[in-house]
């Protein structure tokens, strides 16, 4: 089969625009597999800074947010767009970020986003007016999809081929501390200082990022493709509207939301017959063909929902039906994270030896019977009888998630690492969304006390993850260590 010429390096090495198996052979077997020690520590330690900034930053604005409303004598719908600004500039901004890391290079736009999000946290800290602290959300959220679009592409140079899994179990065992430790490091913030200190704290944790990540981050070369501006501009159209709009539906109705979904959906369609003719489009529709791909992105959209409609239901169940206090839910929720971090690294130690469709039908059996636990839970359970419901939740979705990601990172060619993680990120944020939008959905029909209804749902589709998870068992038929040159066979 006849090639381009070689247009750029990667790590390295000579690649073609257009990837074949044979430049994906040779690339595997010339490029250095992963970063010597102790560089490879300094690496993931500037990863792991970057990560548990971005993630604590989206758990502590909610926590604080009431206070933020009062002191900038701001309306309580008003100040919710402290939280939407950043969630929504991050969700449009993943697949062009990491579109552009594929062909600028990882490190450079990790870099860069990392920069943004220590600048818009020097800009909320010093921010009077909600206006201005929503730009200042909206610049954190520019930088933190920079972090979150590139980090597995990151993690994937930084470790070698057998340790990957377990890379990825650990980058899980970070992601899952720092939501755990969200609520509490607001607590203790607020408790002694005004709410500016949450977002100023990043500022020295981010120079500190910063300075590690320049000489210890893997250094790759993108391709000389030209960035598209026009699918990126689609694609934060699509996004955008889609999930506001699914959004003012869930809040206000079905006729409120009609238009922004219209408008998202005329705009992902121009996306799509624009992308699909594309050899290495912004969307990633060359790497969903792969079958490993794109039944591991299923799993995590399907996977991400359940836990989602479960994390928000679950608190106003606590306390509106249950009648616990605000410190007793966040009590009650926290086993669900810490297991988490408890299984991640685990199975991601399991994943560098063992298929991935196993381990994650495994996992999200467990955490389906998690699920329907917590929706039979009578009424007046104790608090050990609620905790050991949540810990079940949280093994199974962590012995679930490590080896998933590893999959779909692994079943991308080398050079597609970042559209890869990108799409990774992606899977996890649509599938919260969705989560979140349905549990909305049953609370505007039923109120809280559909929240059991919420979680039986949320356990038939974590059952059905599951048996899409061991699906991918027919791709792969033994076990293997590393990734193979055959993405569509990878487990």
């Amino acid at each position: 089969m006849a090639r381009k010429p070689p247009t750029a390096t990667l790590g390295g090495v000579a690649e073609s625009d257009v990837p074949d198996e044979d430049s994906d052979a040779h690339a595997s077997a010339s490029m250095p597999d992963g970063l010597p020690i102790p560089r490879r520590y300094w690496s993931v330690a500037a990863i792991w800074l970057a990560m548990t900034m971005s993630v604590l930053d989206g758990a502590i604005a909610n926590v604080a947010l009431p206070t933020i409303a009062r002191e900038l004598h701001a309306s309580a719908a008003s100040s919710i767009w402290v939280v939407n600004a950043y969630q929504l500039a991050i969700t449009v901004t993943l697949l062009p970020l990491a579109a552009l890391g594929d062909r600028l290079g990882y490190r450079r736009v990790y870099m860069v986003g990392l920069a943004v999000f220590t600048l818009g946290s020097l800009g909320c800290a010093l921010s009077h007016t909600l206006l201005t602290l929503t730009a200042a959300r909206v610049l954190q959220g520019l930088g933190a999809g920079g972090i979150m679009s590139i980090n597995a592409a990151l993690v994937r140079f930084t470790y070698p081929k057998k340790f990957l899994g377990r890379g990825m179990g650990l980058n899980a065992l970070v992601i899952s501390v720092s939501a755990a430790l969200g609520p509490t490091v607001a607590a203790a913030i607020l408790s002694r200082w005004s709410w500016e200190w949450l977002f100023a704290i990043n500022v020295p944790i981010g120079i500190l990022a910063i300075a590690i990540g320049v000489s210890a981050l893997p250094v790759t070369v993108g391709s000389s493709r030209k960035f598209d501006w026009v699918s990126a501009v689609l694609n934060a159209l699509t996004f955008g509207f889609l999930i506001t709009g699914a959004e003012s539906i869930a809040r206000e109705g079905l006729a409120s939301g009609l238009t922004k979904l219209a408008v998202g959906g005329a705009a992902g369609a121009l996306l799509g017959y624009r992308e699909l003719r594309r050899e290495a489009p912004l969307v990633p529709f060359d790497l969903l063909k792969l079958p490993i791909f794109g039944l591991s992105i299923a799993t995590s959209i399907v996977a991400f929902a359940a836990q989602m409609m479960a994390y928000v239901g679950l608190p106003f169940y606590f306390q509106s039906v249950m009648g616990r206090t605000a410190v007793e839910t966040g009590l009650l929720m926290t086993p669900w994270p810490l297991a988490v971090g408890i299984s991640a690294p685990l199975a991601g130690r399991l994943a560098d030896r063992h298929r991935a469709g196993t381990l994650g039908g495994i996992g999200l059996s467990v955490f389906a019977i998690g699920l329907f636990a917590l929706s039979i839970m009578p009424i007046h359970a104790g608090s050990w009888d609620i905790a050991w419901r949540m810990a079940l939740c949280g093994l199974g979705f962590g012995f679930f998630q490590s080896p998933n990601n590893r999959a779909m990172i692994t079943a991308a060619p080398m050079h597609r690492s970042g559209a890869a993680g990108g799409a990774l990120a992606t899977a996890r944020l649509l599938g919260q969304t969705a989560g979140a939008v349905t549990t909305a959905v049953f609370f505007h029909l039923a109120g809280t006390s559909a929240t059991k209804t919420a979680l039986a749902t949320a356990a038939g589709l974590a059952a059905f993850a599951a048996l899409v998870s061991l699906s991918r068992l027919k791709l792969a038929p033994r076990p293997r260590p590393e990734p193979l040159d055959r993405p569509d066979l990878a487990s």
